[in-house]
């Protein structure tokens, strides 16, 4: 039997190669002879980079940048195909995870670091730059990230507005004469399943302040403030409107790649199942695993596994879901899976499920190939 591991990581829990390590573990004590592919996963946010060029056997450099709140972080990205393709994670720069939940502030987290990750990428000599945007902690409509390449985000006294998403009240103009001139030569394609628009009641500064600690007042002066940059990214003649599905993600980030670097955003989960050689290893498969953290409604919406196993049905591949919770109205999942389960134990507290995490994974993941043993032995 030939088994594809295709999983996303655990949040907050287990990265997606231990995802896959666990999962093998559990089948090569059920099989012996399975034969084993391990793919993990992401969908644009943290570990995207890593998932891709892993898979595809490139390398990864790091540099120093500016983090979300000006201290200095290490972040990487990965060059793939000789090079050719650099592929970043905005959460290794501007990310949420470099941030005690104590001190988020989207009013003063910057995506300057992003920038210089881009700039650090594109001094490589890649021609293509794939970007997860995913895990941000910033709301300040990518400023900071742009100002990192060279475009100019001025008061209306001609000053630099500064950064973070207190500084987007100032906005009046856009100088675009010092950009990044190697901008216009690469292909910039960003990895995100966010639909948003930049601005209003599903926009941005509403939907995703509060993860990053927005209150209701900052709410307000983050949106009105993203209203400000828009119109001005609109005078500069760099845009028609700041309403494409979108350009809310990442706090605006979606904008400004999509409005001053000329990328074009795809769906997270298939670019990295792309490049990551998914389909590739799908053809040879008789079952695929695919898993997460939690599992709710969400998860046919769009998110990763469930676009697993769209993908692997349309290959007439069945898949079965290994979750480490399962919520909403779980008899919904086998719509998307022919399989899913709750890999908990009966651990009271996330705590101790969390520790028990790989050997539950391991135990889940023995248990359903003695299921499929079972099966091949009923005659129906």
């Amino acid at each position: 039997m030939n088994i594809l591991i295709a999983p996303d990581s655990f949040k907050g829990n287990l990265k997606a190669p231990e995802v896959c390590a666990a999962i093998e573990e559990g089948i090569l004590r059920a099989d012996k002879k399975a034969i084993v592919y391990k793919i993990p996963l992401a969908d644009g946010g943290e570990g995207t980079a890593r998932a891709v060029t892993e898979a595809a056997g490139g390398r990864f450099i790091t540099v120093p940048v500016t983090g979300p709140l000006n201290d200095k972080v290490k972040a990487e990205f990965g060059l793939i195909h000789d090079g050719k393709v650099a592929v970043l994670d905005m959460a290794s720069a501007s990310g949420i995870e470099l941030i005690s939940r104590d001190r988020l502030n989207p009013l003063k987290a910057t995506s300057y670091g992003t920038g210089e990750l881009i700039a650090a990428a594109l001094s490589t000599g890649a021609t293509d730059l794939i970007i997860g945007i995913g895990g941000s902690a910033t709301n300040d409509g990518g400023i900071g990230l742009i100002d990192a390449l060279g475009f100019k985000v001025l008061d209306e006294k001609g000053l630099p507005v500064g950064q973070g998403g207190e500084a987007l009240l100032k906005t009046a103009s856009i100088d675009i004469t010092g950009a990044d001139k190697r901008i216009k030569t690469v292909s910039i394609k960003v990895a995100c399943d966010v639909t948003n628009p930049l601005l209003g009641p599903k926009g941005a500064s509403a939907v995703f302040g509060p993860q990053k600690g927005a209150s209701p007042e900052m709410i307000s002066l983050l949106d009105a403030g993203l209203a400000k940059l828009g119109a001005a990214w609109i005078n500069a003649g760099l845009a028609k409107e700041v309403d494409q599905p979108g350009d809310g993600a990442a706090g605006g980030v979606g904008a400004a790649l999509r409005i001053c670097l000329g990328a074009v955003m795809e769906s997270g989960a298939m670019l990295v199942m792309k490049y990551a050689g998914f389909f590739n290893r799908l053809k040879d498969a008789d079952l695929v695993i695919t898993g997460e953290g939690m599992t709710d409604s969400q998860t046919s919406g769009g998110k990763l596994c469930s676009v697993v196993a769209r993908e692997s049905h349309a290959a007439g591949i069945p898949v079965a879901l290994l979750s480490g919770g399962l919520g909403g109205e779980v008899r919904n999942l086998l719509k998307s899976f022919d399989y899913a389960v709750s890999i908990a134990c009966g651990q009271i507290g996330l705590d101790a499920m969390i520790q028990d995490s790989h050997r539950d994974l391991g135990f889940a993941a023995e248990n359903l190939i003695h299921a499929v043993k079972i099966g091949k032995k009923i005659r129906g």
